[in-house]
């Protein structure tokens, strides 16, 4: 099992988690469902399959590839803790699960697993495709606030779309930072990134874009549900981690990017959804 968890980097879960938490919340409170532990239980399981999922095919597609870069050739399978078979059995373990879980949850959840699980194993291929392969691990990862609403409710809604996007133009934003690492290695092999492609001074401007735009979704949701300051300091935090991670990480200068991907970001994540909760719990004392 500790083999397992150190190929999907169950400590990443962390990104999406909160986010999920935010979206099955927000159908509790706003839309007067009745908040039930085992579909708590089931969302948890969806968000660990799925993600599990993406992250060992992600290894099992990208074994070859991981063998050749000094930076990745110590991962599970080219350092031989697991081996290609292995990792896909787990990948197909993983979204039987899901799949079975979404069937215990709403015909609208199990409808669409297919949908989500295409969608969380399709990055692993736009890497080879296109540098828009940044967008489509956010979209995965974007997934989680609407999926979880969709948990309790059996529907779409507006605020979880939001929270969806915001998650997406956050996701995306780190993920190009990140990349920056790989710039010449993905260049000098054919793969697809933004880095790779426009360079690192242009990746970075991207960056910057995307976390604007998801600081703005972020704040739209004020204007379809009642907030109280604690929801607003959450999203100030939320802002300020954004900001700080460009502060510390340039093209010339990547020492610091694993603060910026996984301390940062993990860091906003759980900060906003921990402020989001509290200001359910508060009743909205403050205004």
């Amino acid at each position: 099992m500790k083999k397992y968890m150190s190929l999907v980097l169950f400590a990443h879960s962390i990104f999406a988690l909160p986010f999920a938490f935010i979206g099955f919340f927000l159908a509790v409170s706003t839309m007067n469902f009745e908040f039930k532990w085992s579909l708590l239980g089931l969302m948890l399981v969806c968000m660990v399959t799925a993600r599990n999922a993406a992250m060992a095919f992600n290894r099992y597609l990208d074994r070859d590839i991981d063998a050749l870069n000094p930076r990745t050739a110590v991962r599970d399978i080219p350092a031989g803790r697991i081996s290609p078979k292995q990792a896909l059995a787990f990948t197909l373990i993983n979204c039987v699960v899901f799949i079975v879980a979404t069937y215990f949850i709403n015909p609208m959840c199990l409808a669409l697993s297919p949908v989500a699980l295409f969608v969380v194993l399709f990055y692993s291929y736009m890497k080879r495709i296109s540098p828009l392969c940044h967008l489509v691990l956010g979209l995965g990862l974007g997934l989680a606030p609407v999926g979880a609403y969709m948990v309790v409710t059996g529907q779409f809604g507006i605020v979880p779309i939001f929270y969806g996007l915001a998650v997406l133009t956050w996701v995306s934003g780190f993920d190009i930072i990140y990349a920056l690492q790989d710039e010449e290695f993905d260049r000098a092999n054919g793969l697809n990134s933004i880095p790779a492609n426009f360079g690192g001074v242009k990746a970075l401007k991207i960056s910057e874009v995307l976390h604007v735009l998801s600081f703005i979704l972020v704040v739209l949701p004020v204007f379809y549900i009642p907030v109280g300051l604690l929801y607003y300091i959450g999203v100030a935090f939320y802002g300020f981690l954004l900001i700080y991670q460009h502060r510390i990480v340039s093209p010339t200068d990547l020492s610091r990017v694993d603060r910026a991907f996984m301390t940062t970001n993990g860091i906003a994540s759980v900060v906003f959804a921990v402020f989001y909760l509290l200001d359910i719990v508060s009743g909205h004392w403050f205004f």
